[in-house]
């Protein structure tokens, strides 16, 4: 058991390098418009390249992984990853940098579906649960790492050697996670992510014609956008430029989302297992995060310290929306999990690619044509119109849970697909 613990910490650690890189533009946003004199739509369009690799390899990653394994994979995805970092140091064109932002997502694609994974082979089906929980939460660890300390070391350090340390230390996850994991327990049972069968596409279908596939990966991808869209980018430039925060202190505050959201999402599993209802959670939940996104957009004068509380609720709350994972595992029969997953994460994908973008048109479309040393800065309005977009993904997703059909938290049993 000792070493299946192990085994699980490495490809955590994954999830939580996964989580830094993938939210750390927002500390650099300034860094970057300046270094290569970037649009809003621009620097939208650089944190999105992570996003487009990740909607494309989403299916591919789980096919591999039952193909060939975790250790080998999971091992080039993250040297995969170092190249991508490393590709961006070194970047002196907008374009490049976006090529190394992409090859980054190539390689974070991996992480998620790597964990679930090693879960499923060396820890037995009762503590699936558990551990899935445990990784997301130490995943969040990773986007608050992403924030205030990756601010802290590129304020010492400069942007550029802090994506070189960054490189490095993926190179050296790849060392220790190829000499330390197996691809499973002795004497377990393969578990494979997807089937491997002739009727994966038949499988496929199921899912496209249920209308909850649609309506929980529709609900997913509204309920995250704001995570990734706001505080993976924006936040920290937005905090700035409406409360007068530092730098620095403005990335502390952006990190309180990923911690609450850290703290939230065992605590609305463990509620929901306990009623035996996942959609008055998820409500709830999402009716809290978008109350609470909302009041840090748009009213004024906020003291310091609720802003804190504010995005630490925001987090916390917005947590609940992982049910919907739970949800789309107990509306399909075992072989149909992986498909609906991939499905699913799609979703959550293809909105962060869209959202960073439009944003950051929208920014543009109301810059007054302000620089500071050669970075644009956006009028506090162009923020509220800009980030509006995001309280209505929220509006969206509370919408449709209405038409989210309740699972009562039991898994499909019947004998006929859906």
């Amino acid at each position: 058991m000792f070493q299946a613990w192990v085994i699980w910490l490495l490809s955590t650690i994954f999830m939580f390098y996964k989580y830094a890189i993938e939210v750390s533009p927002s500390i650099m946003s300034s860094d970057l418009m300046k270094e290569f004199s970037l649009t809003g739509a621009q620097m939208g369009n650089f944190a999105a390249s992570y996003f487009y690799a990740y909607l494309l390899l989403q299916i591919p990653a789980g096919l591999l992984l039952d193909r060939w394994g975790p250790r080998r994979v999971a091992t080039t995805a993250i040297l995969v990853c170092a190249c991508g970092v490393f590709l961006f140091s070194i970047a002196t064109t907008f374009y490049i940098a976006c090529i190394g932002r992409f090859l980054t997502g190539v390689g974070a694609a991996f992480a998620a579906v790597n964990c679930i994974k090693l879960i499923a082979n060396w820890f037995p089906i009762g503590k699936y649960a558990f551990m899935m929980g445990l990784m997301m939460t130490l995943a969040m660890l990773g986007a608050v790492g992403g924030q205030a300390p990756l601010s802290y070391l590129i304020s010492h350090l400069g942007w550029r050697h802090t994506m070189e340390l960054l490189a490095l230390a993926a190179v050296i996850l790849a060392v220790v996670f190829v000499l330390i994991v197996r691809d499973r327990a002795p004497h377990h049972r393969e578990v494979d992510l997807l089937p491997e069968k002739p009727g994966t596409l038949k499988n496929l279908k199921n899912v496209l014609s249920n209308r909850q596939s649609w309506y929980l990966s529709l609900y997913s991808g509204l309920a995250f956008a704001p995570v990734s869209a706001f505080g993976g980018l924006w936040s920290v430039s937005f905090l700035t430029q409406a409360y007068g925060f530092s730098h620095h202190t403005a990335a502390k505050a952006s990190s309180l989302i990923f911690l609450g959201f850290a703290f939230g999402a065992p605590i609305f599993g463990w509620l929901s297992d306990k009623i035996g209802k996942r959609r008055p959670v998820m409500f709830w939940g999402t009716l809290a995060a978008t109350f609470s996104l909302a009041t840090v957009f748009y009213v004024p004068a906020l003291p310091a310290a609720l802003i804190f509380i504010l995005l630490f609720v925001f987090g916390f709350a917005i947590s609940s929306f992982l049910l919907c994972f739970s949800m789309i595992k107990e509306s399909y029969p075992a072989i149909i999990a992986g498909t609906s997953f991939g499905f699913m994460n799609a979703f959550d994908a293809l909105f962060g690619a869209f959202s960073d973008p439009l944003t950051g048109k929208i920014l543009d479309l109301w810059w007054t044509g302000h620089e500071v040393n050669g970075a644009r800065v956006f009028p506090l309005t162009a923020y509220h119109i800009g980030l509006s977009i995001l309280t209505v993904y929220l509006i969206g997703s509370l919408i449709l849970i209405k038409y989210i059909r309740e699972t009562h938290c039991k898994q499909y049993v019947s004998p006929g697909l859906p």
